[in-house]
């Protein structure tokens, strides 16, 4: 439970990407990690730890043994399905003050009514310019109170509410902030980031579910909590790098001479298709300025990439009770009942017999369960990040998560036991060479 706990700990202090990313740096700033910079030459040693970021919603963390001859690598996500805050948001209507909002992924919008709302994410502020040069900084904020909401109209004014609706989002998703008749939101985000209105150039802000992280069932096994997918997976997935990184597994680390890659991105919800996303240099930047800055060539760093192995961590789709037939009628992963190790034939999931093979003998090592998950052929299923970031790094990966129910809701459920299953796992994947003949 205390592994369960620390998760919806660090998933309410990560209320937007922004949030889950500082996160991250201050854990790894105090297991001994030094923050690099892509704007600035590397200076790295062997055996010691590292991380750079990008855009500040995306994190490469590494650690990399003498004589190394491959990269073990996990990728998981920091962005959650949400409402993004758009330009001039103030819609004014009947004394009411609402923000005009867009989608930000594919989401259940129901759930989204009704619910005590925040806002999330950064700012951008001008900063005193020097010569031929405009200088910008962002700046974190996090309205850290029940500030919105999105109300329901009354059934007796919608009968067929009950019956299936299409929701209009311009038209009806617009979160209720205030009844002041001259509010102004970049005012008011000014105020909360401490800084001049007219030191505001722009911002990146999102929605935010308030409920928070709850244990609930008759034995407290399940968990409750927004952005499950895939802080989940970004949050087990360090704890397993973190305790692979430990001075106590050093002697392990070198003989296995295997870098270990820690890797989270933006967008996925969205495609990948950015400078932060998967679909990006970023990872294939990474690995190429690591073996540069260790002297070695770009022959021996194709010898890395053909040695190494990936682990795209997404949260999978656990089996619903209530809705048993939308499922494979064989693979029907459950939560608490450890990883599930993901496959689709059209690869939409980049695991086959070769690389799922790597991550069942993992499991077993770990004394871990795992589970298998395929959609129901009738059932096109969703894509996550394994087969995305091979487009620019072709390395061996297999997909795995965690089980949950009510994916991409404002409030998702999963297991309580599978979070230790999980840092078990990877904690053993990180701690094996692996050897394919």
């Amino acid at each position: 439970m205390n592994y369960a706990k620390d998760l919806l700990d660090f998933i309410e202090k990560s209320p937007s990407c922004f949030h889950a990313i500082e996160n991250i740096k201050n854990i790894l700033k105090k297991q001994g990690f030094t923050e690099l910079s892509e704007k600035e030459d590397w200076s790295i040693q062997a055996d010691k730890k590292y991380f750079v970021t990008r855009n500040n919603s995306a994190i490469i963390s590494f650690m990399v043994p003498k004589d190394f001859n491959g990269f073990l690598i996990t990728a998981s996500h920091s962005d959650s399905p949400s409402f993004k805050i758009k330009e001039n948001p103030e819609l004014k209507s009947e004394g009411i003050v609402s923000l005009n909002v867009e989608k930000y992924g594919g989401m259940l919008i129901g759930p989204w009514f009704d619910r005590p709302l925040s806002i999330a994410g950064r700012v951008v502020i001008s900063s005193k310019d020097k010569d031929n040069c405009l200088c910008l900084k962002e700046k974190l904020i996090n309205f850290d109170h029940d500030l919105l909401m999105i109300p329901n109209l009354a059934i007796h004014m919608n009968r067929d509410a009950n019956s299936g609706h299409e929701f209009d989002v311009q038209q009806e998703i617009r979160p209720i902030i205030t009844s002041e008749e001259n509010f102004s939101f970049i005012e008011f985000i000014a105020k909360e980031a401490g800084v001049k209105t007219e030191e505001i150039l722009s911002y990146d802000l999102y929605l935010y579910n308030r409920d928070k992280g709850r244990f609930w069932g008759k034995d407290k096994e399940f968990i409750s909590s927004p952005k499950l997918d895939d802080l989940e997976c970004v949050y087990t997935v360090l704890q397993g790098f973190i305790n692979a990184t430990e001075d106590s597994n050093h002697e392990i680390f070198q003989k296995n001479k295997k870098a270990l890659v820690y890797s989270v991105f933006d967008n996925e919800e969205v495609g990948s298709q950015s400078r932060q996303g998967a679909a990006s240099t970023f990872l294939k930047d990474t690995l190429k300025r690591i073996n540069e800055t260790l002297g070695l060539s770009e022959k021996e760093y194709l010898k890395e990439i053909a040695n190494s192995f990936l682990v795209s961590a997404d949260n999978a789709h656990a089996v619903h009770p209530n809705y048993a037939d939308t499922a494979d009628p064989v693979n029907k992963p459950k939560v608490n009942g450890g990883p599930v190790i993901k496959f689709n034939a059209s690869q939409k999931y980049t695991s086959d017999a070769l690389s799922s093979a790597v991550f069942k003998k993992v499991c077993n090592k770990a004394k871990v369960p795992y589970q298998i998950f395929t959609n129901n052929s009738n059932v096109a299923g969703g894509s996550t990040l394994g087969n995305i970031s091979e487009s620019q790094v072709s390395i061996l990966s297999v997909d795995i998560g965690l089980a949950q129910w009510a994916m991409h809701s404002p409030n998702e459920s999963a297991g309580a036991k599978d979070v230790e299953l999980m840092i078990k796992a990877i904690s053993e994947f990180y701690k094996n060479d692996i050897e394919i003949k």
